[in-house]
């Protein structure tokens, strides 16, 4: 295949790889690799858990326990909103995460005394994007939402 020849499905993925809130996230998991074991992967591999396609998303059970590597990577995204959300607006925003065993509960994002995100978490077993691009617009849209909170609320954001 020439570079003419490039598929839309490539360019797309190209693209949403190349999206601030991936590399936020791209950034967060390679400091996460102290052993150096992710060094020579690229972004697309380090990211191809994130991504569930529709039937491996039906070969999963409607009801099952999340198992510690899809609660590492759930908590890795809603980190990398928090790291969004402070690169676009100066001010820190931590995730908090209260999950109950069997993969429902809610995660919640604060700067100073305003709530910017509240949002109920459930088939987390589940968890996944279907593109890269899905996964990219999913992270800048929370991290958009955030951000216009703060920029409504400002004073209170700040307190």
């Amino acid at each position: 295949m020439s570079d003419a020849e490039v598929s839309p499905a490539a360019t797309e993925d190209e693209a949403a790889l190349a999206t601030p809130f991936v590399k936020c996230l791209v950034r967060l998991i390679r400091a996460n690799d102290s052993h150096g074991s992710w060094e020579g992967k690229s972004d697309a591999e380090l990211l191809g858990d994130f991504i569930i396609t529709r039937q491996q998303r039906r070969a999963i059970p409607i009801i099952g326990d999340p198992d510690p590597d899809v609660l590492w990577r759930l908590d890795k995204f809603y980190t990398a909103v928090g790291l969004a959300i402070e690169e676009r607006t100066g001010l820190m925003a931590s995730p908090m995460m209260e999950m109950s065993h069997e993969g429902f509960g809610r995660v919640l994002f604060t700067a100073g005394r305003l709530v910017l995100l509240s949002k109920t978490l459930r088939d987390v077993h589940r968890f996944g994007f279907e593109t890269f691009w899905k996964l990219a617009a999913a992270g800048t849209k929370l991290a958009g939402d955030a951000t216009a909170a703060i920029e409504a609320h400002p004073e209170v954001a700040r307190a």
